[in-house]
């Protein structure tokens, strides 16, 4: 797997996500429950991964649509 997008935005994961999925690619969203460590700050970044195989397309899709890692 590799990592796709890093944001601290989680509607923006959320958007990529149902973006990938409505184009058959499978989104895996890292990280999101670390608001327990974290004490809900928001603070830490959560991390959206694709397959290796799927990357390329994957990058285009964000990229097309003006995703950008919000880091």
């Amino acid at each position: 797997m590799k990592e796709l997008l890093r944001t601290t935005n989680p509607l923006l994961i959320a958007r990529a996500t149902d973006l990938l999925e409505a184009e058959g690619i499978p989104a895996f969203a890292l990280d999101q429950h670390m608001s327990v460590l974290e004490g809900s700050l928001g603070i830490l970044p959560r991390r959206l991964m694709v397959a290796d195989r799927d990357h390329f397309m994957a990058s285009a899709i964000l990229r097309d649509n003006d995703i950008h890692d919000a880091r």
